[in-house]
């Protein structure tokens, strides 16, 4: 496999190449607004370190993909996540309270008066669901169970789901819908669609040419594409195996009630695809 004409944004490095440095940052600054939807402008950001230490030694550190802060002292995680993890949800409200935590100043807190700003969680998965529904977007944050009026606003999660969205280029209607289409499909263009054409996804295409990469920086994306597509090896055997699994149980199920019938077991395996020997050891 060959890297394609545009990088994969959903790889670490690819990702953090295109969002994550500082001549890039309005990319970043048009994607986020658009999942907003005006409820939130954002003008200005600045990137953090994305390594947040524990409180303690004993308390390992937490690195993020990208943190930013914008103008307004909003502060952001954004992660891209490729496969389901356990307590996914729980890890990113791990995430999202470390963030409100790490703002408690270390000494006096009477002045202070738990001023604290807004913390957003993002994070856009692909390959794999979280929710039951048909939704690409879910915009999350506390609020009362029995009325569903919010409790509080400055503390969200954002999860953009990938495997949801799919929209083809002649039917995105809005840039929230550019850009997820981007992010899905990105390898899969050779040019830029008529469909793209704004300055902002001129500039992603520009600068998302594998070509226009240095040698250090391919190198460094090879080794994010290459884990990537191990990982996703990895994760398409485990479903094949899974499939297996549930078809041989089926099928040795089935094996099992045609011999309660009276069904002879070369028939039965010429029906199930079920091995003599395996018929014989079911009837044992």
């Amino acid at each position: 496999m060959k890297p394609s004409r545009y990088i994969d944004l959903t790889t670490d490095y690819g990702f953090k190449r295109i969002f994550g440095t500082e001549p890039n940052k309005d990319l970043l600054i048009s994607f986020l607004n658009e999942l907003f939807k005006s409820k939130k402008v954002i003008k200005d950001l600045t990137y953090n370190k994305n390594e947040q230490v524990g409180d303690t030694l004993s308390q390992g550190a937490v690195i993020f993909d990208l943190i930013c802060t914008a103008d307004d002292d909003s502060q952001f995680i954004i992660e891209v996540q490729r496969s389901a993890q356990e307590n996914f949800k729980a890890r990113t409200l791990y995430y999202g309270s470390k963030l409100i935590s790490d703002q408690a100043p270390k000494g006096e807190r009477s002045g202070w008066r738990y001023a604290i700003s807004e913390v957003y969680v993002i994070v856009i998965m692909d390959r794999f669901r979280f929710s039951n529904t048909d939704d690409y977007l879910h915009d999350i944050c506390l609020c009362n169970r029995k009325t569903g009026e919010i409790f509080y606003d400055r503390l969200g999660f954002i999860y953009v789901e990938l495997l949801n969205f799919h929209k083809k280029e002649e039917q995105l209607e809005t840039d929230l819908e550019r850009w997820l289409f981007v992010l899905k499909n990105m390898t899969k263009l050779d040019k830029l669609s008529p469909y793209l054409r704004k300055p902002i996804f001129e500039k992603l295409f520009n600068i998302a040419e594998y070509a226009n990469f240095s040698k250090e920086e391919k190198n460094m994306y090879d080794v994010s594409l290459k884990r990537k597509w191990d990982e996703e090896a990895v994760m398409d055997y485990a479903v094949k195996q899974g499939v297996r699994q549930g078809e041989l149980k089926n099928a040795k199920e089935n094996a099992v009630k045609m011999l309660s019938r009276g069904f002879d077991v070369q028939t039965i395996s010429e029906i199930t695809d079920l091995s003599v020997e395996e018929i014989k050891n079911l009837l044992n």
